[in-house]
């Protein structure tokens, strides 16, 4: 009897300890469940899984076709951001469509910069030169006494007043563009605590700019040479990558003693493009290193392809008077997007009603594809073959088998009443 008591007894304990380990189990996993979501959110806020580690106070990497972000650190952060303020300037008088050829009169106040900052081409108050080579001087060798200068002429007139009507529209050009953490306080990027943006606007800037022609030309240039009236002047690329990087196409630099060495910078490689900004990187050179990293990392990482293939049923719709007969809707057109760690890739397909009778090819549908959430094309979606009109016994059938189904439903339901 004891040892029954005993054995009972042992009996219990070992049951307590199970429970107590099955209830720690549970417990470990709902920790870890929790860990791994907070994980999975930190990733989704940072991009790619494991991007490249780059000592710089702010960075993006996005895909310069779509804008779609994937990596970066800091990237709504507001910071100074120096002369890449100039990609800003040219954006606007491309859009524009201002005369390239109209010649511009440099202003005392283009000149007083010459001497006084570092970047400066060394303009004279009275010369002349046309809008398109004040876009060079501002964007190659990143002049601000250009830059004054072409702020004079767009803001409608010399002198303060016109810088100031053009800071005004560039203001309203960030706002129209829904950057939400750009304010520019003069079109140079003089440091001021009133004019800032961020990684990811800056990065949306410059994928703007290179829409347009004029602007990839210029910032794609290592060295050119600019004239007035009565000289020429050589002026030199700022962008160390144009001289060190096959795949760079461009863009801008910019140092201050607030923002630190800064670039905006662009790569192509086949159909992959690619724009890197660094804000506040860790050295002069190291920004051209960092970028680098990151254009090596966007092309060995990612890959542009289709996501919706030409002729892939992606829906089906039923056919008229015909209860169990369909007709596949495919794609007709592929649609390419960028594919690679982090991203997420989803396909919206939406239909319309199927007409009565229909040729192979007839425009149905859309399919969407979303790479995280952003739109990257679509595609109509077509019939896969043609049908005809049902026949006067196929629409009798199948209105007579709605009719028996209807009224075996209420029998149905009378029965369980």
């Amino acid at each position: 009897m004891p040892g029954g008591a005993v054995r009972a007894g042992q009996g219990k304990n070992r049951a307590k300890t199970v429970v107590a380990l099955i209830a720690l189990v549970l417990v470990s996993a709902l920790c870890a469940g929790k860990g791994a979501a907070a994980q999975e959110k930190i990733q989704a806020q940072q991009g790619a899984p494991n991007p490249p580690k780059i000592n710089a106070g702010s960075w993006v990497l996005e895909d310069a076709g779509t804008g779609l972000y994937l990596a970066g650190k800091n990237p709504d952060k507001r910071m100074a951001i120096a002369s890449t303020t100039k990609i800003m300037v040219a954006l606007i008088a491309l859009e524009r469509g201002v005369d390239l050829d109209k010649e511009v009169t440099i202003s005392d106040q283009a000149e007083r910069f010459v001497g006084s900052v570092y970047s400066n081409v060394g303009l004279i108050s009275g010369e002349r030169l046309s809008v398109r080579e004040l876009l060079v001087a501002s964007l190659v060798p990143s002049g601000t006494d250009a830059d004054y200068a072409l702020a004079e002429y767009l803001g409608g007139g010399g002198g303060k007043a016109g810088v100031e009507n053009f800071v005004d529209e560039m203001n309203q050009k960030a706002k129209s563009m829904g950057l939400k953490n750009t304010h520019f306080d003069n079109p140079a990027g003089l440091d001021s605590p009133e004019h800032y943006s961020s990684a990811r606007d800056m990065a949306e800037i410059a994928r703007a700019a290179m829409k347009y022609p004029v602007f990839r030309d210029i910032v794609d240039t290592e060295q050119a040479t600019i004239s007035t009236q009565n000289r020429e002047i050589q002026v030199y690329t700022t962008n160390n990558l144009l001289y060190t990087y096959p795949p760079a196409i461009g863009i801008k630099t910019g140092t201050s003693p607030e923002a630190g060495p800064c670039l905006v910078a662009a790569a192509k490689k086949g159909d992959e493009s690619y724009i890197a900004v660094l804000l506040d990187a860790s050295s002069d050179e190291y920004r051209f290193t960092a970028a680098q990293k990151l254009f090596d990392f966007g092309f060995a990482d990612y890959e542009r392809e289709a996501l919706v293939r030409k002729g892939q049923v992606y829906e089906k719709v039923g056919l008229p008077y015909r209860r169990d007969e369909s007709v596949g809707l495919s794609a007709a057109r592929d649609v390419a997007g960028l594919a690679g760690p982090g991203l997420e890739v989803e396909r919206r397909e939406t239909t319309k009603e199927a007409p009565p009778a229909a040729q192979a090819g007839e425009e149905l549908g859309t399919v969407e594809v979303l790479v995280d959430g952003k739109s990257v094309g679509s595609s109509p979606l077509v019939t896969q073959k043609s049908y005809e009109e049902a026949s006067l016994w196929q629409k009798i059938r199948y209105w007579t088998s709605g009719a028996v189904n209807s009224v075996s439903g209420w029998i149905s339901g009378l029965s369980s009443s």
